[in-house]
C-alpha cells in the first residue's frame, strides 16, 4: 500500500525494480510554474501484486496513475511499465502500445449512454487494428463480441448486454466500465477510485469484483 497522504510523499514498495512489472524512480510532477504535485516517488510492483494508493483529495493519486501510462508526462524521473521505459515526453506510438496492454477504470463511468452495454464493452477494443469496427456491437467481429460477452458475464451483466447504458444503475454502469477495461485481457489493470461515485454498498461490491477479476486473470 502506497500512502500519498502528504502532498510530497515519498514511498517505495518492497519489490525489486529489476523484476517489477511497473517501477518508478524519483518521479517528479508539477504543472507549469505551479507547486510540485509529486516529489520523488519511488515505487515497484511485481507481476501478480495488487497495490492500493491511499491519500487525501489533491494528494496526487490520479496524477501518479496517469503518469504511469503516459496520459500525463512526468516532469522528471524514471518510469518503466511492462518492460518499456517511458521518457518525460513519451512517444505517441509507445503510449498507444502501452495502452493496448493496460486496462484503466476511471472514476467516472465514461460510457456512451445511448449505446448498449455490449457496444460499450466492445469500445475497449479501440486502438486495435480495425478498431473502427468497435464503434458498435453490430459492426464488431464475432470474436470481439464473444469476448465482450465473456467480460459482461464476468461482471454479472450478460443478461443486460443489449440494454442501453443509461437504463442501468450507477453500480451496473461501473461494472460495464470494468468489463470494458478487461475485455482486451490486459497485462496491467489500473483503477482510479472506481467506487467514488457509488453508494457504500455498491462501492464495496465493485471493489470486491475488481479484486476478484484481477486475481483470476
Amino acid at each position: 500500500m502506497l500512502d500519498l497522504a502528504a502532498p510530497h510523499a515519498v514511498a517505495q514498495a518492497a519489490a525489486d525494480p529489476g523484476t517489477a512489472a511497473l517501477s518508478v524512480r524519483a518521479l517528479v510532477k508539477r504543472y507549469g510554474a505551479g507547486p510540485v504535485v509529486l516529489d520523488g516517488i519511488d515505487l515497484a510492483v511485481r507481476p501478480g501484486e495488487r497495490v492500493a494508493l491511499i491519500g487525501a483529495n489533491g494528494s496526487g493519486k490520479s496524477t501518479l496513475l496517469r503518469c504511469l501510462i503516459g496520459l500525463q508526462p512526468a516532469t522528471s524521473g524514471e518510469i518503466a511499465v511492462l518492460g518499456e521505459a517511458l521518457g518525460n515526453r513519451p512517444r505517441g506510438a509507445q503510449v498507444a502500445r502501452l495502452r493496448r496492454q493496460t486496462g484503466f477504470v476511471f472514476q467516472k463511468h465514461c460510457l456512451v449512454k445511448r449505446r448498449s452495454a455490449l457496444s460499450n464493452v466492445i469500445h475497449g477494443m479501440m486502438g486495435l487494428p480495425g478498431s473502427w469496427r468497435a464503434f458498435s456491437h453490430s459492426l464488431a467481429p464475432q470474436e470481439w463480441r464473444a469476448r465482450a460477452m465473456e467480460a459482461l458475464a464476468d461482471v454479472g451483466l450478460a443478461d443486460r448486454a443489449l440494454d442501453r447504458a443509461d437504463a442501468l444503475s450507477g453500480g451496473q454502469q461501473q461494472r460495464i466500465a470494468i468489463a470494458r477495461a478487461l475485455v482486451r485481457r490486459p497485462r496491467l489493470v489500473i483503477a482510479d477510485e472506481p467506487a467514488a461515485s457509488l453508494d457504500p454498498a455498491a462501492g464495496r461490491d465493485v471493489m470486491d469484483l475488481v479484486s476478484r477479476l484481477v486475481a483470476d486473470a
